[in-house]
Parts: structure tokens; C-alpha cells; sequence
């Protein structure tokens, strides 16, 4: 099963999206999922219809915003399961940022999700992958880390930050036998979008336009964590072959 079987995942944002969508491929490959998310229903609606296909799950409500949530999250992974092979740090929201609005709360938002979200993950699992000398952080950061649009400073800013965290987890993390992965789609089709109000027409055209099912990310998710022990898949960055930039 491609080295998937087994392996005990945490996916943070697993409620929709890209982090539903990794959810049912790594379950489908035999993974144990740990379901992370506020929305509880979603969550537990996805449990049920893995349980029906006889594999391991489990639902924790968590707000990555929240570090004891998080702690709780992965002691409550450890306690059920015996262990965790993979963190996938996805949680994330991309509302409409423009500079010249000077909207400081949603800027402030932006970066608690995007940046301390991922740090409380990485904060709450290192403990243990330290201890069991393994383990697979996987995060999420996006095109716009890359290529900084108009109205999008701050979501790029955070996914930039998402790059730097990583690679300086890369390299502290050698001695520990931990492997980091930062994962950069383009335009996917998901609710990320919609999630801080309505897009503008523009926005709309272009995601109908442009944007690939979320199972593409599943797929890139799916080849990181599949490798050989003794291999790391650092960065990837992919796009819609029809997304110029």
C-alpha cells in the first residue's frame, strides 16, 4: 500500500477540502485518520463512512488557533492509536486582505490561523516524534508564497512564513530521523474561497475556470508520505496546468 498502510495521520482543516479529500485517499490506502476540525459533524460523518469501510478513524473538534486543543488533540491520537507517523498542518483560510482596507482584525485572523495554526501543530507533535525518533510533518503552504498577487500581501505573507517554518524544522529536525514536507498548490476547487464571504466576479470566473478537484492534492499528499523511510520530499509546488501564474 505504497508505505500508507497503517500509518497513523493527524489532518488538521479535515472537515472539507483538501484535508476531506486526503482523508478518504490515505484511508482508502489503509492509513489510520485522525480527524481534526471545528466542525464536528463533518468530522464524524467522515468517521462513520470509514468505519463502514472497516478502517480506523477517529473525530477530535479542534481549533489550531487554540494550543491545549492541539495538545489534546495529538495526546488523544497517541492514547487511541499508539502512535503518530504524519502531522498534515492544513487548516487554513484565504479571505480577501487588501493593504489599502487596513482591516487589522482580519489581517490579525489571517495570521493565526495560517502561521501560530501551524506552529501549535508542530509545537504539540514534535514531543513525540522526538521521543519514537520519526515522524512526518507535512505543511500546507500555497502559489501565493511564490507569486504575491494584488489584495493578497498578507495571505502570501503568511504562506511565506508556512516555507521559512518548515525549512527551519528541516534542518533542526535531522537528528531526530524527522522528515518535513511543504506542500504549495495553486488554485484548487474547494470551499477556501467562500470561507470569509463572498468572492468577488472576477475571483469566481477565474476558480471555474482554472481550478482542479481537491483529489489532485490528495495524490501529492499521497506520493510524500509513501516514500522510502530514507527519502524526504521537501517542497512541492503545483498548479492547474492552466494557471499561468
Amino acid at each position: 500500500m505504497d508505505n500508507i498502510e497503517n500509518k497513523v495521520i493527524v489532518i488538521t482543516g479535515a472537515s472539507s477540502g483538501l484535508g476531506e479529500a486526503s482523508a478518504k485517499a490515505l484511508s482508502a490506502k489503509g492509513a489510520i485518520i485522525v480527524l481534526a476540525a471545528r466542525r464536528l459533524e463533518r468530522i464524524n460523518a467522515l468517521v462513520e463512512e470509514f468505519s463502514k469501510n472497516g478502517k480506523k478513524a477517529l473525530a477530535v473538534q479542534t481549533d489550531v488557533t487554540n494550543f491545549t486543543q492541539m495538545q489534546s488533540l495529538i495526546e488523544e491520537a497517541v492514547k487511541k492509536f499508539g502512535k503518530i507517523d504524519v502531522l498534515l498542518n492544513n487548516a487554513g483560510i484565504m479571505p480577501s486582505t487588501p493593504m489599502m482596507d487596513c482591516d487589522v482584525t482580519t489581517w490579525n485572523q489571517v495570521i493565526n490561523v495560517n502561521i501560530n495554526g501551524v506552529l501549535n501543530g508542530i509545537a504539540a507533535v514534535l514531543p513525540y516524534f522526538k521521543e519514537q525518533k520519526s515522524g512526518h510533518i507535512i505543511n500546507v503552504s500555497s502559489v501565493a508564497a511564490h507569486k504575491i498577487g494584488k489584495g493578497s500581501g498578507i495571505y502570501s505573507a503568511t504562506k511565506t512564513a508556512v516555507r521559512a517554518i518548515s525549512e527551519g524544522l528541516r534542518m533542526e529536525a535531522k537528528d531526530y530521523n524527522i522528515r518535513t514536507t511543504i506542500i504549495s498548490p495553486g488554485v484548487i476547487d474547494t470551499e477556501l474561497p467562500n470561507a470569509s464571504g463572498v468572492p468577488d466576479q472576477l475571483t469566481k470566473q477565474f476558480y471555474q475556470a482554472v481550478a482542479i478537484p481537491a483529489d489532485s492534492f490528495a495524490r501529492v499528499i499521497e506520493f510524500a508520505i509513501s516514500q522510502p523511510e530514507e527519502v524526504d520530499i521537501n517542497e512541492i509546488l503545483f498548479r492547474p496546468t492552466r494557471q499561468e501564474y
